[in-house]
């Protein structure tokens, strides 16, 4: 495929110029159907024109469906779409910086969407939908998927489709709530994925973090028991990355707390873990539910997280962390091989 896209690239330069379009807003619309002719030209930078010319070219091969509300994607469509990924995926690059990303964290697959998430909400459910596919692919009768809170996870909830008929599957939070939007909490998210998987789920109700009483109080409960025994003998664990402040922020951090992560330099957090730049731990916070030790027994993890202005996290979680597949995209993916140079 590489030497016909370089032959391409030299008979036709503007021919893949022209694919890219098209795919891009094909792409657009299959995310935000219905949208009319304006939505898509803002979201695309080409004037309306433009996006006025190619969409009647994608309506007359049957790729769109035009109604009063906007437009839509047909199901053909939407298996041209599939059908231009790869290929799109080789011409822009992609598929490099995925290799690039492999060598450079040490990690055994790597998945980069195009875009920049800090950008784009369209980007996270471009890795989400990366994440379920490859959920998809593994997932065997009866296992049982824990997931952690975040933005990012909860993007992946909201494109997750339903699994295999027959199979039962059971989602259940990673860890405990942070306090912050309900929406972005561990135990919605994994109800959200096991609704639209067509799965069963469990939920853990305790907040994170917790004071040393506290933990050593509940986890002697028989219910917290029980489903602390569900999620650490997982299959498949789903999980973000976050920014070390960030996440200290989230978490209303004691004030001595968050110095202490500022002169360590942290710059990553997961499963309550904190860790500087070269992988060490600086900082645990205690909380109810799967430890990155734990990890090592899982069969699957898989890390989706995304944005350049996560590069950094993801190269520090990545010196200590432990996972199969890392879901990215182009921007932070980009920024991590930009630091690496350095």
């Amino acid at each position: 495929m590489k030497a016909l896209i370089e032959v391409q690239k030299k008979l036709i330069p503007d021919l893949l110029t022209v694919m890219q379009t098209r795919y891009s807003l094909l792409h657009s619309v299959n995310l935000h159907q219905p949208i009319g002719r304006r939505g898509l030209a803002e979201s695309s930078n080409l004037t309306e024109r433009q996006v006025r010319s190619e969409l009647d070219f994608l309506y007359e091969q049957g790729l769109l469906e035009i109604t009063s509300k906007g437009m839509l994607i047909t199901e053909q469509g939407k298996t041209v779409l599939e059908q231009m990924t790869q290929f799109i995926s080789e011409i822009t690059g992609l598929s490099v910086l995925e290799n690039q990303i492999k060598e450079t964290l040490k990690v055994e697959n790597v998945v980069v969407v195009p875009g920049n998430s800090d950008d784009a909400d369209w980007v996270k459910q471009e890795m989400g939908k990366a994440c379920v596919s490859y959920l998809k692919k593994i997932l065997k009768p009866n296992a049982t998927i824990a997931v952690t809170g975040g933005t990012t996870m909860a993007s992946v909830a909201s494109v997750m489709t339903p699994m295999e008929k027959g199979e039962s599957f059971l989602f259940v939070p990673a860890r405990g709530g942070i306090g912050e939007k309900v929406e972005n909490q561990a135990n919605t998210i994994a109800a959200q994925m096991s609704r639209k998987a067509q799965g069963n789920y469990r939920l853990l109700y305790v907040p994170d973090p917790l004071s040393e009483i506290s933990y050593h109080n509940l986890i002697q409960e028989p219910s917290i028991i029980e489903i602390l025994q569900l999620i650490r003998n997982a299959d498949v664990v789903l999980h973000g990355i976050g920014d070390a402040l960030t996440m200290a922020e989230r978490r209303k951090t004691p004030d001595d707390t968050r110095m202490k992560l500022q002169e360590n330099e942290a710059v990553s957090e997961a499963f309550g873990y904190y860790f500087d730049q070269q992988g060490n731990v600086v900082h645990k916070v205690r909380t109810v539910g799967l430890q990155l030790e734990d990890l090592e027994s899982i069969e699957f993890v898989i890390t989706v997280a995304g944005g350049k202005s996560k590069a950094k996290a993801i190269k520090s979680y990545f010196k200590h962390g432990t996972s199969n597949l890392l879901i990215t995209d182009e921007a932070a993916a980009k920024q991590i091989l930009r630091d690496a140079s350095l």
